[in-house]
């Protein structure tokens, strides 16, 4: 049986201890400013390659559940989230930690953020199944016009600008374009390289837009990190009561995030924005709010952890990334020669299964690791950069270079670190470039497929009813930012 050999795997040695590793190191990241559970999945992606399936997911989903978690204690303590799902932690976290009571508010934090986890990691066992069985309606054209839809959607709601959205959306397809067509077989655009006969490969470039990126940044500014509150003897484990009194929060606050997570594009900063609003407005006591106020505390951190079961709904089930991580996690899935969608279950149903179980472990490993390093976090949270950023960019190169024993693998990593800083620099979000980058290879294998089928007739793209469906939605989710700013532009001028 799948399941069984699933929790087999995970329960074995080496998978209990991938569990507590990645949780342990996500954690521990996510509590650095500056440093992200992005560029530390990103990181441990090579060390993955030729590895078990099962236990590199193991790992990588622990990571994951490990640096949201994480984030929360520099938010709380030092007002910098430690990652952007923990930025409205911030707004009560801080104020109530400064007040007097660091270990109150860290309490509710973990005690929200497991809860969290939990409610959406049910909706990721109930709910996968079925969707992956409905997408098993989708033909190669529903495929490309889903995906479509997806970059659509991820570039219209990803960033401030739709248009540096889109351009970035761009950006990563012209990338990944390079190397042997789908459609013909011969080699593209590698300008007489044959090192790019393969295309960029997916580790270096990852590693490149967020490892090497957040190193030039963190070098580029002034290093200085503000001493954390520090915490004192009093209790840190939270009592029945509290769990009793913010139940129906947490409950709340857990679905609007799972609900968000599902969606693509939208991520955790924006579930925890949108519970953390819900929260304000059901409120007896909304003037509280943002003055050190339990509620939001729990809100924020409920919602933003309960979007990791959310995204990775569709990216099993579809193939769909979510966010940036989740992208990630499609390319370790990819390098692992496994295709996301309903063929995973049927394929790899051990696998699907083993994801599951290590999301569900994770966090019960986040809820020991966090109160059993609470104080040994908060004084880590103030480490000077210079110690770390030279560790990190030498586990880069590593990385890299150990995929194919290439150099050229580290030439594409820097170039792409570079890429991004300059990207991020003129306000051009890097999701949609990475999400372009890693979905545009699918969408194009699939709209080839669908042309060979039909003899090169485009037509079924809009006459089949689910492909007409997507492509439909994806151009009104153009149109909605552009015809909102002409009806404000009207407005203000009347």
């Amino acid at each position: 049986m799948p399941i069984e050999e699933a929790i087999s795997q995970l329960c074995s040695p080496m998978g209990l201890f991938l569990i507590v590793l990645g949780t342990t190191l996500g954690v521990f990241v996510g509590a650095i400013p500056g440093l992200t559970g992005t560029m530390l999945i990103a990181l441990a992606l090579p060390l993955t390659y030729g590895q078990d399936t099962g236990y590199a997911m193991t790992l990588l989903i622990s990571i994951y559940v490990g640096a949201i978690s994480g984030g929360m204690i520099t938010s709380t303590l030092l007002r910098m989230p430690g990652t952007p799902a923990s930025i409205v932690t911030t707004l009560d976290g801080y104020p109530l930690a400064k007040s007097g009571k660091p270990e109150r508010a860290l309490s509710l934090g973990v005690m929200a953020s497991f809860m969290g986890g939990m409610i959406s990691w049910g909706f990721l066992v109930l709910l996968s199944k079925p969707v992956a069985q409905l997408s098993t309606k989708f033909g190669p054209f529903e495929y490309f016009s889903l995906v479509m839809m997806a970059l659509v959607l991820i570039a219209s709601i990803g960033g401030k600008s739709l248009s540096r959205s889109l351009l970035a959306g761009v950006l990563g397809i012209l990338f990944s374009m390079p190397g042997i067509s789908p459609a013909t077989g011969q080699p593209r655009l590698t300008l007489g390289f044959t090192a790019l006969n393969d295309g960029f490969e997916l580790v270096p470039v990852l590693v490149g837009m967020f490892a090497v990126n957040q190193i030039l940044k963190e070098t580029m500014s002034d290093g200085v990190v503000p001493k954390a509150i520090e915490l004192g003897k009093k209790r840190i484990l939270p009592r029945w009561k509290d769990f009793t009194s913010h139940l129906i929060n947490m409950i709340r606050s857990s679905v609007i995030g799972t609900w968000i997570g599902i969606l693509p594009g939208i991520g955790a900063n924006i579930g925890s924005v949108t519970a953390y609003a819900v929260a304000r407005s059901t409120s007896k006591e909304p003037e509280k709010f943002g003055t050190g106020h339990e509620p939001g505390i729990v809100a924020a951190e409920a919602s933003n952890n309960a979007t990791i079961g959310g995204a990775l709904i569709p990216l099993i089930a579809m193939g769909i990334p979510g966010s940036v991580v989740e992208a990630v996690l499609l390319g370790a899935l990819v390098l692992h020669g496994l295709q996301p969608g309903p063929r995973l279950f049927t394929d790899s149903p051990v696998v699907v299964y083993t994801i599951m179980g290590a999301m569900f472990l994770a966090n019960v490993v986040m809820v020991i690791v966090m109160f059993g390093s609470m104080r040994f976090l908060a004084r880590m949270a103030s480490i000077p950069r210079a110690y770390l950023l030279p560790v990190i960019l030498l586990f880069c190169v590593i990385g890299s270079f150990a995929l194919s024993n290439r150099l050229f693998d580290v030439w594409v990593m820097l170039g792409f670190g570079v890429l991004g800083f300059l990207l991020e620099k003129v306000k051009i979000p890097l999701a949609p470039f990475v999400i372009g980058f890693v979905l545009w290879p699918i969408a194009e294998t699939k709209l080839s497929a669908g042309l060979m089928s039909t003899n090169g007739d485009w037509l079924p793209i809009l006459t089949r009813p689910i492909s007409a469906t997507f492509i439909v939605m994806a151009v009104v989710m153009l149109l909605i930012p552009t015809l909102r700013s002409r009806f404000q532009r009207k407005g203000a001028e009347s």
